[in-house]
């Protein structure tokens, strides 16, 4: 074979891997939004854990009123589906379906006999003291299997430990609204979607004027400038639920890092804003208010208005000076 035609041959080799290449990463891919519709069963008998679909839910005989069942947003790859359900959306187009089958030891692990231990009944409130009853104990969630003579038999595996699941999914869109992202991230962490929105602010900032001194002193403190940047903004509009969530209260560093490195934003502002009293308060500042500037005429008109006798209250008041 000539140069020519190893170089021929090579050339088309680069091309044929190119393709490949692209074909691997067409799809959906690590980091994606994916919206999903879904359905989370026990393997052995089929029951509902969990799902999106309403109509299956009542069938499960699933109490409808407290959840919302409407499809999900998930980032594919950030672990909020198990394992191989991401690796089963790689690669997906919008409008798959499928069943991905899990086994215990990745769902909620395999079931150890271990983990069901007698505990002093005086560990458990008084009412929860029954068979069944999901408790607290030193930090551990457990369910109570016997209660005997002071002594409470708990498990302290998940409820779903043992268990084959299958979860079976269709892809329903891609979420590429970056507004909606962080929504849905918001939601996945909060159990509640604020009302968020993104915008660019123009910012004063203080930052380090390098010195083109060679004989500038180690110890000097740094010279500084005020510029102004634009920072890519992600505002939230917090609600009362959402400052009192524990998750938020305890990690909402942890939370606003994780939606600005996945949205490549600069800076999360939350606002909340706090109703006042409205007339009511208003109305009984302008009463006090008043009644600042009232003669003594005006004040004994205003006590007679309200159904007290001003003579009698007089009469009182004197007595009191006098004890």
């Amino acid at each position: 074979m000539s140069d020519e035609q190893q170089a021929d041959a090579a050339e088309s080799q680069a091309d044929a891997d190119a393709e490949d290449v692209e074909e691997d990463v067409s799809g959906i891919q690590d980091d994606d939004f994916v919206r999903l519709a879904y359905t989370l069963r026990t393997t052995d008998d089929g029951t509902v854990v969990d799902t999106t679909d309403e109509e299956t839910a009542e069938e499960a005989e699933i109490d409808t009123d407290e959840y919302d069942f409407e499809p999900r947003v998930i980032v594919v790859g950030a672990g909020h589906v198990f394992e191989s359900v991401d690796e089963a959306l790689i690669g997906a187009e919008v409008g798959d379906s499928g069943t991905v089958e899990i086994d215990a030891e990745e769902a909620f692990g395999e079931y150890d006999d271990e983990q069901v231990r007698t505990v002093s009944a005086n560990k458990i409130d008084e009412e929860e003291r029954y068979p069944g009853a999901q408790v607290q104990i030193d930090g551990d969630q457990g369910r109570i299997v016997t209660i005997v003579s002071g002594r409470a038999r708990v498990d302290f595996n998940h409820p779903l430990a043992g268990e084959d699941l299958e979860y079976e999914y269709e892809v329903l869109e891609l979420v590429d609204d970056r507004e909606e992202q962080a929504a849905s991230m918001l939601e996945m962490y909060l159990q509640q979607a604020p009302e968020v929105w993104i915008q660019t602010d123009t910012v004063e900032e203080e930052q380090v004027v390098e010195s083109d001194e060679d004989d500038e002193e180690e110890d000097a403190e740094p010279e500084t400038e005020t510029v102004e940047v634009e920072k890519e903004t992600l505002y939230i509009e917090a609600t009362p639920q959402m400052t009192m969530n524990q998750q938020w209260m305890f990690s909402k560093q942890q939370i606003a890092q994780d939606v600005m490195d996945r949205l490549d934003l600069d800076r999360v502002i939350v606002q909340e804003t706090i109703e006042g009293m409205g007339g009511m308060m208003g109305g009984m500042g302008g009463m006090m208010g008043g009644a600042g500037g009232m003669g003594a005429e005006d004040i004994e008109e205003a006590i007679e208005d309200v159904d007290v006798d001003a003579d009698e209250l007089a009469e009182e008041l004197d007595a009191d000076l006098e004890e």
